[in-house]
């Protein structure tokens, strides 16, 4: 497979469901990084059908709209593989895959991509997969998850699933634990780490998601699922770096710069010891503005 282009940092992942015209217009309306078409949890087993039909074209409106595309498929394999074939299209960007238990899930999945994206006459590796840990035997196979393919771009927890499995209670002691193997895994494998120390179901209370969020990033996460708009607008802030991050961590590569043009690899700037560890995260900081600066453009550009 040719090597795949890096896809967007995306810090709100919306959920929509499939069967409801009145979500979809709605989505149009918000300003989330990517809008997630949903043919799991949100659809009735009785309109699993109708959900896949209605996908083609919610997909390529919302592509043609400024959006990135995911569509969350369903378990088990007879509905996974309908629904593959339904999303498998130039408008949309990844899968994201339930209950993914190991690797070899995910190594079967991409064999279907593959195929489904020849048939359409699409580039080889166009979709891309978020790989969903919700049970015990996934939360222990999840570095090899994480790194099981090229395809794969971010991994998650779903609190309320793995909360099943594992007979816990859906609170952040029990939670904390995978959340960080799930940063670990993701960091080890170089994809992105999605969710946050608690259950996407929670957004009754803005101020308490918003402190699950800021925790979320410090904890090393880069974007998260959510199920109503006014999360949207909390997650765009929370994972992008603050204006005075961007600003010190621009000034500090100027001072670098600098410093290495006059032989010094160590300094002190703003009352601090620089050096290439700090360099190397103020270089993240402002790399991530910029993506996000793009992702937006894209967004907000004439249709």
């Amino acid at each position: 497979m040719p090597e795949l282009a890096a896809l967007p940092p995306w810090r709100s992942m919306l959920f929509v469901p499939a069967t409801s015209d009145r979500f979809v217009e709605s989505a149009l309306r918000q300003p989330a990084d990517a809008l997630q078409i949903d043919l799991e949890d949100s659809v009735a087993p009785d309109q699993k059908a109708l959900a896949r039909e209605r996908l083609p074209a919610i997909a390529d409106r919302f592509a043609a709209a400024g959006y990135d595309v995911i569509v969350r498929v369903n378990r088990p394999w007879r509905l996974l593989v309908r629904d593959l074939e339904a999303a498998v299209r130039p408008s949309v960007l990844a899968v994201s895959l339930p209950k993914v238990p190991d690797a070899s899930m995910i190594r079967a999945v991409a064999e279907i991509l593959r195929e489904l994206e020849a048939a359409a006459g699409m580039a080889a590796g166009h979709t891309r997969i978020v790989a969903m840990v919700e049970d015990a035997e996934g939360l222990h196979n999840m570095a090899e998850i994480a790194a099981a393919h090229p395809r794969v771009h971010g991994i998650i927890v779903g609190a309320e699933d793995l909360a099943v499995s594992m007979r816990m209670a859906v609170d952040d002691d029990a939670l904390y634990v995978p959340n960080v193997m799930a940063v670990a895994a993701a960091r080890r494998a170089g994809v992105m780490p999605i969710g946050f120390v608690g259950s996407v179901a929670d957004f009754a209370d803005p101020g308490e998601f918003r402190r699950k969020i800021e925790r979320a990033r410090r904890l090393g996460f880069e974007g998260a699922f959510c199920i109503h708009p006014k999360q949207v607008t909390i997650l765009n802030e929370a994972f992008a770096p603050h204006a005075q991050e961007v600003e010190h961590a621009q000034a500090l590569l100027a001072e670098f710069e600098k410093q290495v043009a006059g032989g010094r690899a160590a300094f002190a700037f703003k009352g601090r010891m620089v050096d290439l560890p700090v360099v190397d995260q103020a270089r993240m900081v402002v790399a991530r503005h910029e993506a996000i600066q793009r992702l937006e453009r894209k967004r907000s550009a004439p249709r």
